[in-house]
């Protein structure tokens, strides 16, 4: 029986790219693998299929070969690549699966060995002048650090670890299903690739204890609330020697009455009276560490934001610091005196006001005029 077209097997064309041959062979693949339709001989015989085309159109030699000579050219002097397949491409359909799939037949972890300790993660709480000026703290932290009696080797003093003798030190055992291999991780050593066979007692073979200790954190000038700040090693120990994992200290800002924060720039407020609004004039406005004198424009507008340069939050990138802007307030008085009614009053008859709540004779009536 005639030998299928191999782009036809795999529904391409004869210029199709690696990037194409090796989409349509993960759709084909997913579609007739065995695990996918378990006792299905059709499916069985459609994958080896599959696989002799992609492994053929996959490699560019193999690919010229087949393109000039068609079948006969693929199988060259070894009898072809459909009789490489069937007689010996059992240890190979794995490489395939890798590099087209990843790990996603393979039921194991990956590369067994002692697996890095795991992140762990903490809060800290500063105020808006700490994170102004950047300061450092001591936070306690209980994790899983190296045991000191056995150096994190799981093993008691005067002993050693052993190879695992099922996997030879790898982490994962193989099995052969139909075609193909299968690797997972080694139930005996749990994928650490080592056996202890005299446990340390003061850790029981796990290499490592729960202690409380105290870390230093440095906190930098700037910081925002939210900040993930790692402290490289802080986190749980490794298994038997293995690097530890890290500890993420997240930074928290205090509120502070007098300032909102968005980003390096500060927000505040400067209540101004009536006629410092309208004549100007300049008011003093603090700022996180002194006062500054600023200058109130003639004809200010209540909720106008006038801006500082350069007095707001450190750059927690660099490059300076940010702006403090300030929203002037303008107050209007809710009490006058009889003499500051009738300035005010004066003030509103010489503007043309018309509209005042006032009873008609009221300046004569008051004040005599």
């Amino acid at each position: 029986m005639a030998k299928r077209d191999y782009y036809e097997i795999l529904g391409v064309s004869k210029t199709a790219s690696a990037d194409e041959l090796k989409q349509a062979y993960r759709k084909l693949a997913l579609q007739h693998h065995p695990d996918r339709n378990p006792g299905n001989k059709a499916a069985e015989e459609k994958f080896k299929e599959i696989n002799e085309a992609y492994e053929t159109l996959s490699t560019p030699e193999k690919r010229q070969m087949y393109d000039q000579y068609g079948h006969a050219g693929a199988a060259g002097p070894q009898g072809g690549a459909g009789g490489g397949f069937h007689q010996g491409f059992e240890g190979d359909v794995g490489d395939i699966f890798s590099s087209v799939f990843g790990d996603m037949f393979r039921g194991g972890r990956g590369r067994g060995g002692p697996q890095k300790g795991a992140d762990l993660q903490a809060e800290q709480t500063v105020t808006l002048s700490e994170a102004f000026t950047g300061t450092q703290t001591t936070l306690r932290v209980s994790h899983q650090s190296v045991c000191e009696a056995c150096k994190g080797s799981g093993a008691k003093p005067g002993t050693s670890v052993k190879t695992c003798t099922d996997c030879r030190g790898s982490g994962q055992v193989r099995a052969t299903r139909g075609f193909f291999t299968m690797a997972q991780t080694c139930p005996r050593c749990q994928g650490t690739g080592q056996k202890v066979e005299t446990p340390c007692s003061d850790c029981r073979g796990q290499g490592h204890v729960r202690k409380t200790e105290n870390i230093t954190v440095r906190i930098p000038p700037g910081v925002e609330d939210g900040t993930a700040l790692r402290v490289s090693g802080g986190g749980e120990a490794g298994d038997r020697g293995a690097p530890s994992g890290d500890l993420y200290v997240i930074i928290r800002i205090e509120e502070d009455a007098r300032f909102e924060r968005e980003g390096a720039n500060l927000l505040t407020q400067a209540h101004v009276t009536i006629p410092m609004a309208a004549l100007g004039g300049e008011v003093d406005i603090a700022t996180v560490q002194k006062t500054v004198r600023i200058h109130i424009p003639p004809g200010t507008q209540s909720g106008i934001l006038l801006r500082v340069r350069g007095e707001g939050m450190p750059s927690l990138r660099g490059g300076g610091r940010g702006d403090l802007l300030v929203r002037v307030i303008v107050d209007i008085p809710t009490k006058l005196t009889k003499d500051q009614r009738r300035l005010m009053a004066e003030l509103a008859q010489s503007m043309g006001e018309t509209g005042l709540n006032f009873e008609e004779g009221f300046l004569k009536k008051a004040f005599g005029k």
